[in-house]
């Protein structure tokens, strides 16, 4: 029978979308659409064919291509002037970090799948060889135009604030008589230079440290002849210095990179012998791993271990300076078991990341987004205790517009309160110095009950998780690390307190972690509650997770690998069912990633069915939108702006009887199956009617958000004739004490 599809509907493994899709380099360029305005926003039905196989591949984009979508919108945002110029560099800056960790778990995960001949693909269909193959075209891309973005839009719109990055080219006699004295006194003492020779071998290099590759003539000091040396730079060097003032030109402030200081001294290093090229060049390697259940009795002591050997896993991508020569290249690639694929050639410094120490040094206010102060609602404010704030009615914070410290107060209140006898928190990712670990070590010091469940697998944050967990083990808490092959993902804390006689309990859930700093950069809800039911459901799934026996009835919260993704299906599927009866049905789903395949396929069976689909994924997004007769009710947008979207929010009209819920949890296989979520709905109504509106606000932003084309491509929506419409700028008005 005849294909009859687009050629859009019919890609396939073999016939995957186009790389350019991938390039963001033309995206902006092109016309932008303006939102939809009418009420339903979506266009006539399509006639949807009842034959369509919602699991053919085409449906589906690849995930690791949409994580790099993601990265490249971050991109996007260091060309958008509507961002002041710090912050542009800022993203410039986020988009190399981000692309550290792409390469270290996303493209290392994909090595390692071609490398054991594994060729099993997700719902997209593609094989690993091919995604590697196009991330490869893409990333080399999109890496090569940030260095341009960084070397022809930002260090030149820098240097006309005066701000000024000096190559050492640019130095003058008194900076390099300077920049001589700082070698001497600050590098040379504390740097290591490795000669190559049988004795000698090539070294073990840290993952992402910063390196040099030396051509050597002459004899050494035991004459041997000059070869190749390695010389790595010290990790406890800063990657950018600041000039004194009196070596600056009037009004500016500038700096000089560590890597340019090792170029102009190499020779001091190896005395007698004539340096005849010095590159700089970093080796990323897999950073991924994991821990088998059935092979560890101390998980604690398995993940020192392990941390350990991430610092020297297989490498996946080497960056080497743009002047390098093949041979040399040619050479490292040879060294790390590397293909020319995985060579990226720079025009600049190989660690950009390191340059954000420039953004805390820098004071220059004005250059950076004002800042402004959290609020604080009112009920807070009318009361001295936050149990007694409480303990009228729910109440629901949205970070970073509305202050985290009521969180942190509430801790600290429990700890000193002589009615509190328990508190239990679960800890993901929380930061080395947080006002609650603090709290919860004075809390089990002063007597009480305190049991944390700290999720020691968070990636990246693993050895702070550990330090954290020995402290409040010295404390007197009870430490838990959760159950062994599901991460507790979790955001909750319980405290049980005597009132008049009797015990009563207050929650705390949220979507974010309990982490001061990203609390004030990534946007996430918090909902403080005393209802008894939200409260003993909190206490269930503690007692799960620190018990062995099977959980109680949880009547309130859902909670995952158990109800959440049954749950989300049957709610789609009413949303579904109340469409075809002919009644209006709605849905919005915000969350960080969409990838779980029956999630998605539950979403297109609505979509089928009539119902309005809104989804606002920030990251990951492996549903393909507005496909005739399958995905044509399905709006999916990205917003990235000044705070990292976080909230994870899902709303359903149910034929006028609308249910909110916020979670821990994002659209993710992962999430819904091998971790510990949970997801907990506002049932007081004003609270329900505050969320909807705000994700209303984010469906009409028309200057931070991108819209998902059916080809895969994102395009950013512009005001047009219409007024302008930030989002993130909207909720900062309404909710901060002071923009």
């Amino acid at each position: 029978m005849e294909d009859s599809r687009s050629p859009e509907q019919r890609a396939t493994p073999d016939n995957p979308l186009p790389v350019e899709s991938l390039a963001g380099e033309t995206a902006s360029e092109q016309p932008a659409p303006r939102l939809n305005q009418t009420r339903a926003g979506i266009k006539p039905k399509a006639i949807p064919d009842p034959e369509a196989d919602l699991a053919d591949p085409g449906l589906y984009f690849n995930r690791e291509l949409s994580q790099l979508q993601f990265n490249i919108r971050v991109l996007e945002q260091a060309l958008d002037e509507a961002h002041p110029l710090l912050n542009r560099l800022m993203f410039l800056l986020i988009f190399s970090s981000n692309m550290d960790e792409f390469f270290e778990i996303r493209v290392a995960g994909l090595k390692n799948q071609v490398a054991l001949g594994d060729e099993s693909t997700g719902a997209d269909g593609r094989s690993p060889r091919s995604v590697l193959t196009e991330i490869g075209q893409a990333a080399h891309r999109q890496v090569a135009r940030q260095y341009r973005i960084l070397n022809e839009v930002l260090i030149p719109a820098l240097e006309s604030q005066g701000l000024r990055f000096r190559r050492r080219t640019q130095w003058t006699a008194a900076q390099h008589a300077w920049a001589s004295e700082y070698f001497a006194a600050e590098i040379m003492p504390v740097i290591s230079p490795i000669g190559l020779d049988p004795s000698h071998p090539f070294p073990r290099l840290v993952n992402k440290s910063l390196n040099f590759i030396v051509q050597l003539e002459g004899k050494d000091a035991f004459g041997r002849e000059g070869g190749l040396a390695i010389l790595p730079a010290p990790r406890s060097l800063p990657r950018v210095i600041a000039l004194p003032d009196a070596l600056c030109e009037s009004g500016f402030t500038e700096y000089v990179f560590l890597s340019s200081m090792i170029h102009a001294h190499a020779g001091e290093v190896f005395p007698g012998m004539e340096v005849r090229g010095c590159y700089q060049f970093r080796l990323t390697r897999n950073a991924d791993f994991s821990v088998d259940p059935e092979e560890v009795s101390d998980l604690a002591s398995a993940l020192r271990g392990e941390l350990l050997a991430r610092r020297y896993g297989s490498g996946v991508r080497l960056e080497v300076a743009s002047n390098c020569p093949d041979e040399l290249a040619d050479f490292l690639l040879g060294q790390f078991a590397l293909d020319e694929a995985d060579l990226y050639r720079v025009d600049g410094p190989v660690n950009l990341t390191r340059m954000m120490s420039v953004l805390g040094d820098v004071d220059r206010p004005e250059l950076l987004y004002r800042s402004f102060t959290p609020g604080v609602p009112k009920v807070l404010v009318r009361h001295d205790s936050l149990f007694a704030a409480i303990a009228t009615g729910d109440i629901l914070l949205h970070h970073p517009f509305q202050t985290f410290a009521p969180v942190e107060e509430l801790m600290r209140e429990a700890a000193r309160d002589p009615n509190v006898l328990a508190i239990k928190q679960t800890l993901y990712r929380t930061g080395a110095d947080s006002p609650i670990v603090n709290a919860l070590a004075d809390a089990a010091g002063n007597g009480k009950e305190v049991t944390v469940v700290i999720e020691l697998r968070a990636r990246f944050d693993e050895a702070d998780n550990l330090a954290l967990a020995s402290r409040l083990q010295e404390a007197g808490a009870i430490v838990i690390y959760g159950v062994m092959a599901y991460k507790t993902h979790a955001k909750m804390m319980h405290i049980v307190r005597r009132e008049r006689g009797k015990l009563r309990h207050y929650a705390h859930l949220g979507t974010g972690n309990y982490h001061s700093k990203t609390a004030k950069l990534y946007t996430d809800y918090s909902l403080l509650t005393a209802r008894p039911g939200l409260c003993e459901d909190v206490h269930r799934v503690f007692q799960q997770l620190s018990g062995m026996g099977r959980a109680r009835q949880i009547e309130t919260l859902l909670h995952a690998p158990f109800t959440l993704h049954e749950r989300l299906m049957g709610m789609i599927e009413r949303e579904a069912e109340h469409a075809r009866q002919g009644k209006r049905a709605h849905l919005i789903i915000k969350c960080n990633a969409l990838t779980e395949p029956r999630l998605i396929q539950a979403l297109y069976h609505a979509s089928r069915a009539g119902v309005e689909c809104d989804l606002i994924i920030r990251g990951m997004c492996c549903l393909r939108p507005g496909l005739p007769g399958i995905s044509e009710n399905i709006r999916v947008r990205s917003v990235i702006g000044r705070f990292l979207e976080h909230t994870r929010v899902f709303h359903f009209r149910n034929d006028g009887k609308p249910e909110t819920w916020c979670s821990s949890a994002d659209f993710m296989a992962r999430n819904m199956f091998h971790r510990v979520e949970t997801c907990f709905p506002l049932l007081e109504k004003k609270i329900a009617a505050r969320v909807r509106k705000d994700l209303e606000t984010y469906l009409v932003d028309n200057c931070q958000s991108w819209r998902l084309q059916p080809d895969g491509h994102y395009v950013k929506q512009q005001p047009g004739d219409a007024d302008a419409i930030s989002a993130q700028e909207t909720l900062l008005y309404a909710y901060a004490a002071r923009a």
